[in-house]
């Protein structure tokens, strides 16, 4: 799958802009603030609906103006794609595909594979297990509608328990059978993602390990798990002995919806024990071990986004990431640099056809 041509219309800090991109590699030049991240992320939003960066939507019109208008010519297995995605202040987003409104977004995930590595990334490590939760979602929902309708479901049925669990606190009453409504639909659907979340981690983990060991030169030991109470014991069960602990609380406090993944160097917490460039290193991977997954279960060669990759990583490591990008496994590259002399250093040593867009 390749971008062909993307036009930008008052998105973020571009009034009107084109561009026509190169088969293989893409890069984007120039200080910071000018604009190179926005044009990754609108690569990203027409992928996925939304940008990578900000979930506000009306917070990624540009000041000043009512809408915006990002436009993709794609070509994915031979055939043309056109997508286009727009907002305008006070109506919903509209996503069209060949001149076809969508009924719902979540129907265009899947379509358009694509990775993204970035700085922001970082957030994995340092945040809370909400992060790490829409990472594996994302992940798996490209490549699979019936866990991403399951946890659409999932995500419904939770808020509406929650909501009756304020219901019972505001109003100083309780009702068993109306909690257990709930409680027998979240058991159902977050069986079914718990089960497709243990068996995309069997494969997604050994491929992460390889991907870190060629990126570290195989100097250190890393490990990524998956931690959920559900594989103690099911959904029902957790729900019903927590039922005194959520009515205090006022909301679900278990449940797959708190599942996490837990990242070790050397058996220690990356967090906490992994150097800057280990933990750059560990997200790489993990976005590469992403990349060859989807690359696996949709059948084509997902575009890669890489936003600023190669500061804070020593030359060894750039080394290694471009030595992985320079075969056929890979498609279509864009990637943001500050450094214009540095980018050119690095993509004349990869034997692919490049642009260079200096902003």
């Amino acid at each position: 799958m390749r971008l062909d041509k993307l036009s930008l219309l008052n998105y973020k800090n571009f009034d009107s802009s084109d561009f026509e991109f190169d088969a293989k590699i893409n890069c984007f030049v120039g200080a910071n603030g000018i604009g190179k991240t926005n044009i990754l992320d609108s690569v990203y939003h027409l992928a996925f609906g939304k940008s990578y960066f900000n979930p506000i939507s009306s917070q990624n019109i540009k000041h000043g103006e009512q809408f915006f208008v990002i436009d993709g010519e794609f070509t994915l297995k031979d055939r043309s794609e056109k997508i286009v995605c727009s907002l305008k202040k006070g109506a919903k987003k509209v996503i069209k595909r060949n001149g076809k409104l969508y009924d719902r977004l979540s129907d265009h995930i899947g379509l358009l594979p694509l990775v993204i590595i970035s700085p922001a990334d970082r957030d994995l490590i340092i945040e809370g297990s909400d992060t790490r939760r829409k990472f594996i979602d994302g992940v798996i929902s490209q490549s699979d509608k019936s866990y991403l309708e399951a946890l659409l479901k999932y995500n419904k049925v939770l808020t509406q328990r929650n909501a009756l669990l304020k219901y019972f606190a505001v109003n100083r009453t309780f009702d068993a059978k109306a909690l257990a409504v709930y409680n027998e639909q979240l058991n159902e659907y977050g069986q079914i993602i718990f089960e497709k979340r243990e068996a995309f981690m069997a494969i997604f983990i050994p491929i992460f390990k390889k991907q870190y060991e060629e990126i570290s030169g195989g100097n250190e030991e890393v490990s990524l798990s998956y931690q959920s109470k559900v594989s103690e014991e099911n959904m029902l069960t957790l729900l019903e002995k927590n039922i005194e602990r959520d009515r205090a609380l006022q909301y679900t406090s278990v449940g797959v919806h708190k599942d996490d993944l837990s990242f070790e160097i050397e058996e220690h917490p990356i967090k906490k024990f992994g150097s800057q460039g280990q933990q750059k290193s560990f997200l790489i991977a993990l976005k590469f071990a992403q990349f060859y997954f989807i690359k696996e279960q949709a059948k084509t060669t997902p575009i890669l986004l890489l936003d600023d990759i190669f500061d804070k990583l020593d030359e060894n490591r750039v080394a290694h990431i471009i030595a992985l990008v320079d075969n056929e496994n890979f498609g279509q590259i864009f990637l943001s640099d500050t450094h214009a002399d540095r980018t050119e250093n690095i993509v004349k040593n990869i034997h692919q056809s490049y642009k260079i867009f200096k902003l």
